[in-house]
């Protein structure tokens, strides 16, 4: 017998319907943790609230005959402005994990973003991702940091993307209470092989924030170090200040992602939305930014854009996706955002990216 070709439920026509039947499908326990944020969860609503409190206002009478959704970013051309976030553990939602995910970003040409905690070998997923960059998270010390950035080298990865907010991290009250607790060093692919993390013994009067977590977290010379050690462009995630986006900048940075982490770290930040119109007039309209945090579909992937991003990644979506339906779930995800996207173009009177400009969007009165 021919192996059954893979289908999809009946009844998918956006973002939502994933998102409605990933229950189905994920453990609920693990589910607890992708649909929740940190604390009290103020961060993760506020980032929805930032999409939901802004209108699109169109314009007439615009040729869009000649209209796509190209770009280049970072020297790369790129078919269309939304990227797969880098995501954690996906082994817990499907049992190839990150390589459905990115035989789904080639199929639609789409740039997937590897997490270092991935389930996944970093080498395996290269093989399936044509256009891939590497997230990197900060480890225990230089050495082994170095270590993951030339196996991403070596693996073909064409940018780092540096996450600086999630040095603490913790489940959220949500997902304590629901029985769940982070897979442990050994259950992510990469870091195998690698010196796990190891804590002083506290001393009297220490504590477990200061002088626990964050004894090893990097700071700015870290960062100048980790500057000259890779020829790849180099990404930071987890920016919200302009200052710091600044700063970022004169230390030699090729791009930021505004993002608060999908409302998974510091909890009380604004929006990442909210943040990016000061980081645009700072930068200037050239300089590499990109949002992270609250996009659920192509509409707001056209908000995200009009004030001042080049390009969006989305991390919940993809994980629904991938639960429903494996590689063909995140693709056809990835087609709709992108096709939702174009209608919202055409719609708006864009047929390019840079037609879309901050005069297209405004806050609802309501």
């Amino acid at each position: 017998m021919p192996d059954t070709p893979p289908t999809l439920p009946p009844g998918l026509f956006s973002a939502r319907d994933h998102e409605r039947l990933a229950p189905q499908h994920i453990a609920p326990e693990t589910l607890a943790y992708i649909e929740g944020g940190s604390g009290q969860e103020q961060t993760l609503r506020a980032n929805r609230r930032a999409f939901e409190r802004l209108e699109i206002v169109p314009r007439l009478l615009q040729d869009v005959r000649h209209g796509h959704t190209r770009l280049t970013l970072l020297g790369h051309a790129l078919a269309h402005p939304i990227l797969l976030a880098p995501v954690a553990h996906q082994k817990l939602v499907h049992p190839l994990g990150e390589i459905e995910t990115a035989r789904a970003a080639t199929a639609t040409d789409t740039c997937l973003v590897a997490s270092t905690l991935s389930s996944c070998p970093l080498e395996d997923i290269a093989q399936h991702a044509a256009q891939r960059w590497f997230q990197l998270y900060w480890q225990r010390d230089r050495d082994t940091t170095l270590t993951l950035v030339q196996r991403a080298e070596r693996a073909g990865y064409s940018a780092l993307v540096l996450t600086l907010d999630a040095s603490v991290q913790t489940p959220s009250p949500r997902a304590l209470h629901a029985g769940f607790r982070f897979p442990d060093h050994a259950h992510a692919a990469n870091l195998r092989g690698l010196p796990g993390p190891t804590l002083r013994p506290l001393r009297e009067h220490d504590s477990a924030a200061f002088q626990g977590a964050m004894a090893t977290a990097p700071r700015w010379d870290d960062l100048a170090w980790l500057r000259t050690q890779t020829h790849l462009p180099l990404i930071v995630k987890g920016v919200l200040r302009v200052d710091d986006a600044l700063r970022l900048r004169e230390q030699g940075v090729d791009g930021i992602v505004a993002s608060n982490h999908g409302g998974r770290a510091l909890d009380g930040a604004p929006a990442s939305l909210s943040q990016l119109p000061a980081l645009r007039q700072a930068l200037g309209p050239d300089f590499p930014l990109l949002l992270d945090s609250g996009i659920r579909s192509g509409h707001d992937a056209f908000k995200a854009l009009a004030l001042g991003a080049h390009a969006v990644l989305i991390g919940r979506l993809q994980v629904h996706a991938l639960a429903v339906g494996g590689a063909l779930g995140v693709a056809h995800l990835l087609r709709t955002l992108r096709e939702e996207l174009e209608l919202c173009m055409a719609q708006a009177g864009c047929a390019t990216l840079t037609d879309i400009t901050p005069d297209l969007v405004q806050p609802s009165p309501c």
